[in-house]
């Protein structure tokens, strides 16, 4: 079982590409890792390497999973951008929405790999067995015949499937340019800027930060704005909503830096766990923040809900 934990991270960064969900991902690991243990006898390493043989295990587990669910969309993904930064925000908790993958920024690349939002969400526009060709091809880099043998299937089937994948992410924007993309070098000190005009209230400071094409998102609102002039604006009502008084502290989600924010709170003085905060960042300016406002995300990342930890 020890020899089996030690790819724990690279099951659960799999698990999670193929999910969108990191609770799920973990349990679904959890049952990669006693299935492999109870056919440890059957492992013939002169058929495959210990991590192939794993991850054939985890993707059938999770192909299983997968039977007779819908895809966990991003608001993005559900229709046009909205056109009013000030229309009421009602959250649609009858969906599953993706979440956010907290991460280790010292884990190794290729676990980080394919771990960005926005490709992660694209992954879902696809159908489970094209998930998991995909993801064995071009993530994990399997060769077609150990693909086929994994899903029980031909090499032809998984090159055609491979095509059509990639076909339809192609379809739905740039979504493969993100599997490999390289951190922006200036990432986290545009992020700690961005933290440091937030806390400051300051609007203005936040929107130069800001690509004019932004987008910002907020499940479980379904609301999503396009924008540098809508991104503002809402943050205005933000502030003029909640006060100043915000805290936040950044944090490591999805292959790059990220941001828990604390909202004040008047009934106590302090303050209260309110979102987390994914970016994009590309040439130096924040592209895409999906603002995943839902006080129950901070367990995913050990966080206290009414104190901000240094």
């Amino acid at each position: 079982m020890e020899d089996f934990e030690a790819f724990r991270g690279d099951l659960l960064a799999h698990c999670y590409r193929m999910l969108g969900s990191y609770h799920e991902a973990e349990d679904l690991v959890q049952e990669t890792l006693l299935r492999a243990w109870r056919a440890a006898e059957r492992y013939d390493p002169a058929r495959s390497s210990r991590r192939t043989w794993l991850h054939r295990i985890a993707t059938n587990a999770c192909l299983t999973a997968l039977e007779g669910r819908a895809r966990r969309p991003l608001p993005s993904g559900l229709g046009p951008a909205g056109d009013d930064p000030l229309v009421p925000l009602k959250p649609d908790l009858d969906i599953a929405w993706l979440q956010p993958f907290p991460d280790d920024p010292a884990a190794a690349a290729e676990r980080r790999c394919g771990l960005r939002l926005a490709f992660v969400a694209a992954l879902q526009l696809l159908s489970a067995r094209q998930r998991a060709i995909l993801l064995l091809r071009e993530v994990l880099e399997l060769t077609a015949a150990e693909v086929a043998e994994a899903l029980g299937t031909t090499v032809a089937a998984v090159n055609s499937g491979l095509q059509r994948a990639r076909a339809a992410l192609h379809a739905a924007g740039p979504a493969l340019e993100e599997l490999r993309d390289p951190a922006d070098p200036g990432e986290r000190a545009l992020i700690e800027r961005y933290l440091a005009a937030f806390e400051a209230a300051d609007v203005p400071g936040l929107t130069r930060l800001l690509a004019d094409d932004v987008i910002l998102e907020m499940p479980p609102v379904p609301l999503w704005l396009v924008g540098h002039a809508h991104y503002g604006a809402f943050m205005e009502r933000v502030f003029a909503m909640r006060g100043p008084g915000w805290r936040l502290r950044v944090v490591a989600a999805n292959g790059g830096p990220a941001l828990a924010t604390y909202a004040p709170d008047p009934a106590t003085g302090g303050v209260r766990a309110h979102s987390v905060q994914v970016f994009a960042v590309r040439d130096g300016l924040i592209r895409h923040n999906v603002t995943f406002a839902d006080p129950a995300v901070f367990g995913l990342f050990g966080l206290p809900a009414d104190t901000v930890p240094r």
